[in-house]
């Protein structure tokens, strides 16, 4: 074990360590603070989760004047979500040193961004358009910077951010220390290395400590038209604390999340023609557990770092394996278990293959669970609701009504009835039908894997099947996600009847 105190770092950022509850380094940690501290270029390939922030934050903190009055940091992040989360934690950090971080995104007022930055932050956290936005209109200037950090890099590749990078990577002074972090390394991303990076000493977290190792990865071969009900049925029998459902397109977010309201889920959805604000309020909804089920689509996800997630849907399977890394990199994180379930048709077995050999494991084969199994796990979940009160003693001013009731039926008809009020109602009762969605398949050849060098997926449609959610408008900056657009042909088949699922 690594703590902190032994990796020669300032005693202000120790004390701010302490006060966010970090004692032991990670191993991404552990193997980058020694190195960045010296100044040396870092090539660190982790995924999210495994306290990547921290590893670059702690030595660029540490680098940047306080006194001076001009940006000396910037970190580039893929979305505005994720720009938020590092400034964040920037600042935690900072906090002792007098140092400060302002986050730079687009869809927020950039008159707003402007008033930010005269007050001198010493690191910007930012996405690539609205950066380029604020370069163009010189309310930024990167001639001072010393460092940058491009967090997430195959993400903003895969979203199309190419040219920008390239733009903000030249724009900086050649004298200046680089640390760049992907879960994955596509050829694409490897040019630029080549190209923006002296030499930089690479550092990977090997497979056993990545923390696809903390998550128990399960696949189920189902029926296209079985999927909703095998869902809802997993649903039932793990009863998890916090879900994310993954759906290849916007129609089959709304439409799932949709279906899982009238089934008495208390669930959400987001994507990439939900306006920001609307998306803001159901992530907000979701870290604060008032709502147990999110469903989105890849790019309405990324950035998104909720602690407390347990399980994993891919209702539909992604477009690469690169994309199952990140999407089940959302559970499982600092140290705690996390259950991944991915749905597989009977065309897209050839998948599972290639997602064990991105991830270095074995999916466990999991059976579709019937209708028994559904209520034998919503009756178990009944038995230790049960007996958690029991445990707690909050029931003392309800002993003698218990004792009355006890003059009249024998204890394990009351206790039968006590299961059964706290059980859920099976979820059978209301008949859904969703739009089927075409295989996805894996593109025949020997050629490049697609834009940015991520994976060899095509869905079933003309032109590959990349989310309809991945287009950037030009107004708000070209990170910003655009809202209002047009839903994929397709038309809804809900049959709804019974009553709702009571909680």
């Amino acid at each position: 074990m690594t703590v902190f105190a032994e990796l020669d770092i300032h005693p202000m950022i120790l004390k701010s360590l302490d006060q966010m509850g970090f004692e032991e380094a990670t191993p991404i940690q552990k193997q980058v603070l020694p190195i960045a501290k010296t100044g040396r270029d870092v090539l660190g390939q982790a995924q999210t989760g495994t306290g990547k922030t921290a590893a670059f934050g702690i030595p660029l903190i540490e680098k940047m004047e306080q006194d001076a009055r001009h940006p000396q940091g910037i970190v580039l992040a893929p979305t505005r979500e994720l720009a938020i989360q590092v400034a964040e934690e920037l600042n935690k950090i900072g906090r002792y040193s007098n140092v400060r971080c302002l986050p730079i995104y687009g869809g927020q007022e950039i008159g707003r961004q402007i008033r930010g930055l005269k007050k001198n932050p010493q690191i910007i956290v930012a996405t690539p358009g609205r950066l380029q936005d604020h370069m163009r209109r010189k309310t930024i200037s990167l001639s001072n910077i010393n460092t940058v950090v491009l967090d997430e890099a195959d993400e903003m590749l895969s979203m199309g951010f190419v040219e920008e990078i390239e733009e903000i990577l030249e724009s900086v002074p050649d004298k200046r220390q680089t640390l760049l972090f992907s879960a994955t390394m596509p050829p694409r991303l490897q040019t630029i290395l080549n190209k923006h990076m002296n030499n930089p000493e690479q550092i990977k977290v090997k497979a056993k400590e990545m923390t696809v190792s903390n998550i128990d990865q399960r696949y189920v071969e189902v029926q296209e038209r079985q999927k909703f009900d095998t869902l809802c049925r997993l649903i039932d029998i793990h009863s998890p604390e916090l879900a994310i459902i993954f759906g290849r397109t916007k129609r089959r977010v709304d439409e799932l999340s949709d279906a899982l309201f009238q089934r008495g889920y208390e669930v959400e959805g987001i994507h990439g023609d939900l306006p920001q604000n609307k998306r803001d309020k159901v992530i907000q909804k979701f870290k604060q557990k008032r709502i147990e089920i999110l469903v989105a689509t890849d790019v309405a996800a990324r950035g998104l770092d909720v602690s407390g997630v347990s399980h994993v849907f891919n209702f539909d399977l992604p477009q690469d394996p690169e994309s199952y890394v990140h999407r089940i990199g959302r559970t499982g994180r600092a140290g705690k278990h996390g259950m991944a379930f991915s749905f597989v048709t009977p065309r897209e077995k050839e998948h599972i293959n290639v997602i064990e050999k991105t991830t270095n494991k074995k999916m466990t084969v999991e059976k579709a669970p019937t209708l028994q199994d559904a209520s034998a796990g919503r009756q178990q979940q009944a038995g230790e609701q049960l007996l958690e009160v029991v445990t707690g003693g909050d029931y003392a001013d309800l002993t003698e009504k218990a004792e009355e009731l006890l003059e009249s039926y024998d204890a394990v008809t009351l206790v039968a009835a006590a299961l059964k009020t706290v059980s859920k109602e099976p979820t059978n009762e209301v008949k859904i039908t969703l739009t089927s969605e075409p295989p996805v398949r894996i593109k025949r050849g020997s050629g490049p894997k697609g834009k940015g060098g991520g994976g060899g997926y095509r869905g079933g449609n003309k032109g590959g099947n990349r989310s309809n959610d991945r287009r950037r408008s030009g107004g708000g900056g070209k990170d910003q996600r655009r809202s209002g657009g047009t839903r994929p042909e397709g038309k809804k088949e809900f049959s709804f009847s019974g009553k709702r699922r009571k909680k």
